[in-house]
């Protein structure tokens, strides 16, 4: 007999949040939220279910999202995935700012792409003006299409096309009367409709609600078997467990896709909410658990599919037409601020206004934290001769928080070392620096962030280490609730405001989290 094979939660590791999975054929293919960066809504694909990999963005064309003055961990929310006679749709939400509200005075409102293929490209989002976040869809057997709303599950009769209102707001189920009802699915299976809503809130506490019904807007049971997903061991390495989908495979057999977060040396979830796998059983009366009730698996028996792993790109040498699908914006890029051609083999940022502190800041390119201890270096060759002109290595949860590690002029070319808490920067470490191109490296272990540079990639020296990083994560400024997407690392350029438009030359990128 084959030895069983294993998988470890999360299966998608580091930002990838409310995950939204169907099944084409042999392929799975997942979306989640982005928030405020670009491009958005991160299409992944799987063939075991198990291992995943960036296929492709539902929003590409930065014409189509304006998200230059999108507050942090606003913008896109909680995608949904589906397929319909061929054709697939993606349902977001976009949370605008609450202060700054634009076109019709709404704070929310929900975004429909539509697609021949499920890794796109998909078409211009068309605006569907319904309040509330995380819509998904559903059809029911006589064709008649739905979008689910929170709160709990609100449903809003759509076109045949899926594309427009066609009916009033009407709740199909209420919810179990726990607080922040959101994420929800109706899903349709022998004769019942299941609501499956995410409640409890997305932090620590957070769970998976169910009830049925034999029509849609008839009364709900609740499932006796409630909460069917909820981490109720606090010491636990993973927390945060909501926010689910189910999908059947090949097979028959049905999982369970949700959102959770692995806490690094207590209360921090520093690389954000990511995506867990677990299998799903049904009871002879027709309700289901997950993982038996146990709450999330660490461990898990994989589903009985051909491994298929795919090769990730660890390191980039910016030698092709177009960046990897790594990569991710602050916001909307500044086009013609950047370019992968100007110098062959380098990834070019030109110096323009706007600070890491800033909304305005623009051309902060970076990728996730997927492991609570990596390293990450790069090379860059900047020459600063103005007050304020700034490239280099960061570490960026927001605005609010973030280190950078920079090539700089103060009163001559420096090397800084600099940390925001919450909304004010700190200088911990500088010193001259030669005028020649220089590497720059962090070392990630846990909440301690070591930085490094060299004039060779040979011989390493301390810039300076940072004990206790909580500021890095989701629960990093207690007073600011919405702190949704953990940590990324990458790299940047800026002029701190001298107006100056320069060039800082990255000759390359390697992320290495297998240490």
């Amino acid at each position: 007999m084959s030895e069983k094979r294993m998988y470890h939660n999360p299966v998608q590791r580091g930002f990838f949040p409310d995950p939204s999975v169907i099944r084409v054929g042999d392929d799975y293919y997942m979306v989640n939220s982005s928030f405020q960066y670009f491009p958005a809504i991160p299409i992944s694909r799987s063939r075991d279910m198990v291992h995943w990999h960036i296929v492709g963005h539902a929003i590409t064309n930065p014409d189509w999202l304006d998200l230059s003055d999108i507050r942090d961990s606003h913008g896109i929310w909680a995608p949904d995935i589906s397929c319909v006679d061929g054709k697939y749709y993606i349902f977001a939400t976009l949370r605008l700012n609450a202060d700054g509200r634009r076109d019709n005075n709404g704070m929310r409102r929900q975004l429909v792409m539509t697609a021949d293929r499920p890794e796109g490209p998909y078409g211009k989002p068309v605006c569907l003006e319904v309040d509330n976040i995380d819509p998904s869809h559903f059809v029911d057997d006589d064709g008649s299409r739905y979008m689910v709303i929170a709160r709990a599950a609100q449903t809003v009769p759509l076109t045949a096309d899926s594309l427009g209102v066609a009916g009033p707001m009407r709740t199909a189920w209420d919810g179990t009367g726990e607080r922040c009802s959101e994420g929800p699915h109706i899903m349709k299976k022998d004769g019942y409709y299941y609501a499956i809503v995410a409640e409890g809130g997305t932090g620590y506490g957070h769970g998976i609600n169910v009830a049925r019904s034999s029509a849609l807007y008839g009364e709900y049971e609740n499932s006796p078997y409630n909460p069917v997903m909820r981490q109720t061991d606090p010491a636990a390495p993973i927390q945060r467990a909501g926010h689910g989908k189910l999908v059947q495979d090949q097979n028959g057999k049905w999982w369970c896709y949700y959102l959770c977060g692995r806490p690094n040396q207590g209360n921090y979830t520093t690389i954000g909410r990511e995506s867990a796998l677990d299998p799903v059983q049904w009871t002879p009366e027709g309700w289901f658990t997950v993982n038996e009730g146990r709450g999330p698996s660490l461990e898990q028996e994989a589903p009985d599919l051909p491994e298929c792993v795919f090769e990730r790109n660890l390191h980039d040498d910016f030698d092709r037409p177009e960046l990897n699908p790594e990569w991710e914006f602050v916001r909307n890029p500044d086009r013609g601020s950047y370019s992968l051609t100007e110098r062959p083999g380098w990834f070019r940022i030109w110096t323009r206004d706007g600070q890491l502190h800033e909304l305005r800041a623009k051309n902060t390119l970076l990728r996730r934290e997927q492991e609570l201890c990596y390293t990450a270096q790069t090379k860059v060759e900047f020459y600063p001769d103005r007050d304020g002109e700034q490239a280099g290595l960061t570490c960026y949860y927001s605005t609010a928080t973030y280190v950078r590690c920079a090539v700089c002029w103060e009163d001559g070319r420096k090397l800084q070392l600099v940390i925001n808490r919450n909304h004010g920067e700190e200088l911990k470490a500088e010193l001259p620096l030669k005028e020649c191109p220089v590497y720059l490296r962090v070392v990630v272990d846990r909440l301690t962030r070591s930085f490094f540079y060299s004039y060779d990639g040979v011989s390493w020296e301390t810039l300076g280490v940072l004990e206790n990083c909580i500021y890095l994560c989701d629960e990093g400024v207690p007073d600011d609730p919405k702190r949704h997407t953990g940590t990324l690392v990458g790299i940047y350029a800026n002029n701190g405001g001298c107006g100056s438009r320069k060039p800082a030359d990255f000759d390359f990128f390697q992320y290495d989290d297998s240490l």
